[in-house]
């Protein structure tokens, strides 16, 4: 007889909720997953591996371009069929079979389907009743969100998924939102040689410091992009298999694609929540240690209980959550104070993302305008990359902008930005010291290697005056 009853059951098989239950494994329990698409979900195959892919053979010719004695070899453009085909290969051809071996081998038992919870510890698959024994964790991410724009839905855009798993890149698109989707498939679609023209209510990469978006929307037109920043779409139709988008300023656009990127909503309309008394459809709201509020039984992680929509973060989460599950089974301390091994603290104002535009926009921690709204007393520093030794020998010409946001109270980073070419590589030395909360002075003693990327960091340091 099939086994029904597990420890864990959660729901949701992509990287966070793989998370969850290899903790809760790692920690003596028993677990369940349950997934009614591809075990690996949309990061795998529709979101962050795909689109980096197709995003990374054009910024690799494009740094050959900028380097002398590189560049005069570039004598054939991009192989577009080539860049498609290597994306294949990173989906498996959307095959979960690798991943669903590494459940086999980690203990981790599935079941394929759709979940739904139909009680207090209870998640009905099918015909198939499963009952947890300490917790259900929901993990069953968030879709796009298409806004109410009249005739956009009838006339089926594109979405994310469809753009980073797209057989061939169209001969026009247009995207409608200038978020971190927007801008990366918009570099993508241009380098193919695609006819992109982006249209977003406000500009660019709204969240980040002010000159990122002003850096990208820069490189967007330099690659041939046409923007409307600051323009609605009050319409959309179909003619003749075309799209045709009116804005707001009397101007009319046309696309043989149209892709949505405006935001998300959460994937719990249909998994039972009128069952235990939430409603169907809402984002969950969390503690520290992922436990949904009015549940000592339910869990949520990753983009489902709306803290930080970033894979890492929500990976962060889950391991949070399937040690504190295994804690609270066992009777075993439960360490959810700041910074504890139980608490998803970093969330709150210590979250790293990169945007894998050309240039790279690479942030942790808090932008200028949030830490003066948490209500800190700050100085900002800012520093052009290009005139460090190491970026300059990196490309020539080297263009990009690094900012650092100091909490003068307590002479600590609060926040960096850097953009620029590569510059993801320099971000998790940026997340270590806001997170450390490492003073200013001590930041003085980590010398950066000559001649680096990261004598970005001595410049920075230079530049705020050395506390004396």
């Amino acid at each position: 007889m099939a086994t029904t009853e597990y420890d864990v059951i959660v729901i949701g098989a992509g990287a966070v909720g793989e998370n969850v239950a290899d903790r809760a494994v790692q920690g003596g329990l028993t677990a369940l997953i349950v997934e009614s698409e591809l075990v690996g979900g949309e990061c795998s195959y529709w979101a962050c591996i795909p689109s980096k892919v197709l995003l990374r053979s054009g910024i690799v010719y494009r740094a050959a371009q900028k380097v002398g004695g590189a560049k005069q070899a570039m004598t054939k453009g991009l192989d577009v069929a080539a860049v498609f085909k290597r994306r294949d290969s990173f989906t498996h051809d959307w095959d979960d079979q690798s991943q669903v071996d590494w459940l086999k081998g980690a203990h981790i038992d599935l079941a394929r389907g759709h979940g739904v919870i139909t009680g207090t510890k209870q998640v009905t698959v099918g015909d198939t009743v499963y009952t947890a024994r300490h917790a259900v964790c929901v993990s069953t991410g968030s879709s796009p969100l298409l806004p109410d724009i009249p005739g956009l839905a009838e006339s089926e855009p594109w979405t994310s998924r469809d753009a980073t798993s797209a057989e061939s890149a169209p001969e026009s698109l247009a995207i409608l939102g200038g978020g971190v989707v927007g801008v990366e498939m918009a570099t993508a679609y241009a380098t193919f040689g695609t006819a992109v023209t982006l249209i977003s209510r406000g500009g660019l990469l709204s969240t980040q410091e002010p000159f990122a978006g002003e850096i990208v929307a820069e490189s967007l037109r330099e690659l041939g992009a046409t923007l409307h920043l600051g323009n609605s779409p009050t319409g959309v139709s179909k003619v003749d298999g075309s799209y045709v988008i009116q804005l707001d300023n009397d101007t009319t656009v046309t696309a043989d694609k149209l892709l949505v990127a405006t935001g998300r909503v959460p994937r719990t309309l249909d998994i039972g929540f009128e069952n235990i008394g939430l409603k169907p459809g809402d984002w969950l709201t969390v503690d520290d240690t992922m436990r949904v509020h009015g549940f000592d039984w339910l869990y949520a992680t990753g983009d489902v209980n709306h803290r930080v929509l970033l894979t890492h973060q929500g990976k962060y989460q889950a391991r949070a959550a399937g040690d504190v599950i295994v804690a609270r089974a066992l009777g075993k301390p439960v360490l959810d104070s700041k910074w504890g091994a139980h608490a998803a603290t970093a969330d709150h104002e210590s979250v790293p993302q990169v945007t894998f535009t050309d240039p790279e926009v690479a942030s942790a921690g808090l932008t200028a305008a949030a830490a003066e709204k948490a209500g800190y007393r700050i100085r900002v520093v800012d520093y052009e990359i290009g005139n460090v030794a190491g970026p300059s020998i990196q490309a020539d010409g080297y263009k990009g902008t690094a900012r650092m946001v100091v909490d003068e109270a307590r002479k600590v980073i609060l926040g960096v930005t850097f953009v620029g070419q590569d510059v993801s590589e320099m971000l998790h030395a940026a997340t270590t010291a806001i997170v450390g909360e490492v003073p200013l002075d001590r930041l003085w003693h980590a010398v950066p290697a000559y001649p680096t990327m990261n004598e970005i960091w001595l410049r920075l340091l230079e530049t705020y005056g050395r506390p004396v």
